[in-house]
């Protein structure tokens, strides 16, 4: 099966007082645990959903990279959202972020309560080839 990495620390990311880790990398595949609008101090940061999504996936490609992947690995994300009418804001960070052609597979769903209060959150799966 091959050695697991496993990401708690790293640059540009997050310090978490809770027990996860933020990546973990199990042969060439990685999976990033859910990522916040949180600074590199662990303090949430408010915002539009658009500027908490960009904080967000900020975090998720910095987990990425500390675990040795890329944007280009990325093949799934999934976000989570408290107010569904933020779609296309959020649409519209996903199209800047992923060119068409070489976007993940998505799922998005409205949860009833993000941790902080937040308006979104940022999950997904890479993969090397």
């Amino acid at each position: 099966m091959g050695n697991k990495k496993y990401i708690i620390q790293g640059e540009g990311l997050p310090k978490w007082s809770n027990p996860i880790s933020h990546a973990v990398v199990a042969n060439n595949m990685c999976f990033v645990s859910g990522q916040l609008s949180v600074n590199t101090n662990g303090d949430y940061v408010s915002g539009t959903a658009l500027e908490e999504g960009q904080l967000a996936f900020s975090n998720f490609f910095a987990a990425l990279k500390n675990a040795g992947f890329n944007k280009s690995d990325v093949v799934f994300i999934d976000i989570a959202f408290d107010n569904l009418d933020d779609l296309p804001e959020i649409n519209q960070l996903y199209i800047k972020l992923f060119p068409e052609g070489k976007r993940p597979s998505r799922t998005i769903y409205q949860a009833e309560a993000l941790p902080f209060g937040g308006k979104v959150k940022i999950t997904g799966t890479a993969v090397k080839t």
